[in-house]
């Protein structure tokens, strides 16, 4: 069941026309943070804070786009 949940917490952000991170209660919990890094490294990208973000907050997360040749 918990595996369900993290699927479909996962497609959810991947199906979000946005590129903030929106679950669910807005707390980044690593849960949270695990299923927002996956979704986000699925489209080519990785999960950034923004600048002068809040930490715990995951709207204050987004999917950059890794450039070519970057690692």
């Amino acid at each position: 069941m918990r595996e369900l949940l993290i699927l479909a917490s996962a497609l959810s952000l991947v199906a979000c026309a946005s590129s903030s991170v929106q679950p669910a209660g807005g707390y980044a919990s690593y849960d949270a943070l695990k299923v927002a890094t996956e979704a986000c490294a699925s489209k080519g990208g990785h999960l950034v804070l923004l600048r002068n973000g809040d930490a715990r907050d995951i709207s204050d997360y987004t999917c950059e786009k890794t450039k070519a040749g970057a690692q």
